[in-house]
């Protein structure tokens, strides 16, 4: 503590030379084994994730049910591509012949299974669209990119070829996220570092900074590596980006702090190790109360319905978890060696007079000319933030996340995409991706005549695994006969007194239009104990699902937030006003998004995840900053008084904090290079509402409303009785003493 003897400092007790030597060596060798253990592992992460979407889906789920009872039905799970042939003109004879010639050939890729269809041309004669099945334990972006490179080196002159359907949509997903390991770290640590030089001036130190989060980060995949390959994670390009950024980024901000708190202590303290005591012993309590509070928002997740939400919790937690013991180990034993070298060009020197007069903080420069401005003026500086905030929420009423189409999702160009609007001027929109209905062989008929009524459906067929195609057509007068005059309709199979409709959709399966056709066919069907599934249903469970969650998960994270905040604090309103103001700061950042989203960058919309990732995000990682000065404060008030106490711990940790800030939202802004609609979106809102939270939030918000408040801030703890303290009167030296 600031005031004690030098003596007691410099020779702490049970302090032995060779333990302050062998013990960090120890961790940091330790640290550097677990580092080349996981470093490459960064190249094998496809090998243990996925990014189906049905594999993400909860198991009560009817699509999900669907899925399961298809594969009974037939020998076959492979994934179905779309081959689109098109042409300005109709097709000639030739065309359809080469076309036709092509076709043959396709089985002999590897990957494609045999059962390749004919071409099947439109009724314009302008295209030919050809159902290609590629074989479910096949890499199914190569084998599109193999289809599609082949095709258009051999397509007739005059017609354009496209891969779509669920097999091309995949395989723009992989392609998005193909290079994710190295070009997400070095735009996020590219970032942080070019941050780290402006804050610091020291070339040392930045780096010394980024190895903490790189190690956390390679040990962390290591273990969740290892937990996916056994089975206990699901893994996806979405959850591995997120979890990248989210150990840089924590890991980073945890280290700011014990950098700060180490350099504070060098001035009072002479010898490296009681500098490193004194650091560990105040940063503990912050980085441990910060690092809780993100996992236990992230294990909320884990009630989710969706395993892609409910498996990004302990993956997350898994990382946080190592970015604190980084924070907490390694770096502590790096600085113990480097001493004041580390911050080497600007050494910080061993001044306790200084410190003395100062009383452990410094009463010029930016923070404090604040401090003294909040004193004097403290109820204008929070209510006008909190007006402007409250204009940006209500601009969130605008952000529309009830789902976009599947050919929204990957950025830019996208063959699947153009391939899917090409088949929808053609073919029936739901052509190649029917509707998969499940129902009781004696309400076979009931159910086509619905579906057949029902505008949004084209045409019905059943699987019969004696028809040469394994299905036929099914009308108002029954299953149809394949072949010439008199041939015998074929049997549909039948598996557990249940057979298998296929309905091709008339709008595209991704669009607003086939949903509303699924629900109203799902309504219609219930009664005869009808289940649908097929690309459109997984994505309207999906979406269910996600908005389920976000109901649920939302208002549970502000609850555990707030208990935690409440015994770190000892009070129950310092919790109820930090988690309000950064709820109202998820809001505004939400509004603005909208804004941006729907008028400046277009984007058709925003999946019902967003806003709870968004959610998870800003305030599991927002509160961070609330925790960082109101711990200070607290420590601070319990010295000098309440009010005295927040100018204090504003001016000591206001640099650190804001250099958190910039470092945490260029981090996940690096997520904008993956080009995924829903990271992107998730980019701009968690980079916006950090900076929000850093800049208005923490600096002007919170302590002027804490400082207005005065005292009461600590109800119902003892702090209460201690009184608000001799507040500062006027501009000079003393101002903050």
């Amino acid at each position: 503590m600031i005031g004690r003897p030098l003596q007691s400092a410099a020779h702490p007790r049970g302090g032995r030379r060779w333990i302050r030597v062998l013990w960090p060596s120890f961790l940091i060798v330790i640290w550097v084994i677990g580092a080349a253990l996981g470093g490459p592992y960064f190249g094998r992460i496809d090998e243990v994730s996925s990014n189906e979407q049905a594999n993400y889906l909860p198991a009560s789920a009817e699509a999900t049910k669907v899925q399961q009872l298809r594969g009974e039905f037939s020998e076959s799970n492979a994934i179905p591509a779309i081959v689109v042939f098109t042409s300005e003109q109709v097709l000639s004879e030739a065309q359809l012949e080469e076309i036709a010639a092509q076709i043959t050939g396709l089985p002999a890729v590897a990957g494609v299974a045999e059962e390749v269809s004919p071409a099947i041309p439109s009724d314009d004669g302008r295209a030919v669209q050809v159902f290609v099945p590629i074989e479910p334990d096949a890499e199914i972006g190569k084998v599109v990119a193999e289809l599609s490179r082949g095709l258009q080196d051999r397509v007739p002159e005059g017609v354009q070829v496209h891969v779509t359907g669920p097999a091309g949509f995949t395989a723009d997903l992989l392609e998005a996220f193909t290079g994710i390991d190295g070009l997400l770290l070095g735009v996020a640590l590219g970032a942080v570092f070019l941050i780290l030089i402006a804050v610091y001036r020291s070339a040392l130190l930045p780096l010394v900074v980024l190895s903490t989060s790189l190690f956390a980060l390679c040990v962390a995949l290591l273990c969740v590596w290892w937990l996916a390959k056994a089975g206990v994670f699901l893994l996806s390009g979405q959850t591995q980006g997120i979890l990248f950024i989210l150990v840089i980024g924590a890991a980073t901000d945890y280290s700011l702090l014990y950098v700060s708190r180490f350099r504070e202590a060098l001035r009072s303290e002479r010898t490296n190790w009681a500098a490193t005591t004194r650091a560990v012993r105040g940063s503990l309590e912050p980085i441990l109360a910060s690092g809780g509070t993100v996992i236990a928002g992230l294990l909320c997740l884990l009630l989710s319905d969706l395993k892609s939400n409910s498996t990004l919790g302990p993956v997350a937690a898994v990382g946080i978890v190592f970015a604190m013991l980084s924070a907490l180990t390694l770096l502590p034993s790096l600085l113990l060696i480097l001493g004041r070298w580390a911050f080497w060009p600007r050494r910080p020197q061993f001044e306790p007079d200084v410190v003395a007069v100062e009383q452990g903080v410094h009463t010029t420069g930016l923070w404090a000319r604040l401090g003294r401005k909040i004193a004097s003026k403290s109820r204008p500086i929070w209510i006008a933030p909190t007006a402007l905030l409250a204009l940006g929420v209500i601009a969130a009423t605008g952000f529309n996340a009830t789902g976009v189409a599947q050919s929204n999702l990957v950025l830019g160009e996208s063959q699947s995409r153009d391939g899917q609007v090409l088949l929808g001027e053609h073919f029936p929109g739901g052509s190649g991706t029917p509707a998969l209905v499940v129902v009781p062989e004696e309400q076979l008929q009931m159910a086509t005549d619905v579906m057949l009524d029902h505008s949004g459906v084209s045409n019905v067929s059943i699987v019969a695994a004696d028809s040469p195609s394994g299905i036929a057509p099914v009308t108002a007068d029954g299953i149809q006969a394949l072949g010439p005059p008199g041939t015998p309709a074929p049997e549909p199979t039948v598996v557990d007194g249940a057979v298998l409709l296929q309905a091709t959709l008339a709008e595209a399966p991704d669009s607003a239009a086939a949903e509303q056709t699924v629900r109203e066919l799902r309504e219609a069907l219930a009664p005869a104990g009808a289940l649908i599934g097929g690309v459109t249903a997984t994505a309207i469970d999906t979406n269910d699902a996600s908005i389920r969650d976000r109901n649920l998960i939302i208002p549970l994270i502000l609850f555990v937030t707030l208990l935690i905040i409440a015994v770190l604090l000892r009070s129950l309103l310092a919790p109820l006003v930090l988690i309000a103001s950064t709820v109202l700061s998820f809001g505004t950042a939400l509004g603005v998004s909208a804004l941006v989203f729907n008028h400046i960058l277009g984007f058709p919309g925003a999946d019902p995840g967003v806003p709870l990732y968004a959610f998870v995000f800003l305030v599991a990682l927002g509160i961070d900053y609330n925790i960082f000065l109101m711990t200070r404060v607290r420590e601070e008030a319990l010295r000098h008084g309440t009010r005295p106490g927040i100018l204090r711990g504003l001016t000591i940790t206001g640099s650190v904090i804001t250099s958190a800030g910039l470092v945490l939202a260029a981090t996940f802004a690096a997520l904008a290079v993956i080009p995924i609609l829903f990271l992107a979106q998730l980019a701009f809102i968690v980079s916006f509402g950090v900076l929000l939270d850093t800049f208005i939030v923490r600096s002007l918000l919170v302590p002027a409303l804490c400082y207005d408040i005065g005292a009461a801030i600590w109800w119902p703890s003892k702090l209460v009785h201690k009184g608000d303290g001799s507040a500062p009167s006027e501009m000079g030296k003393d101002a903050l003493a």
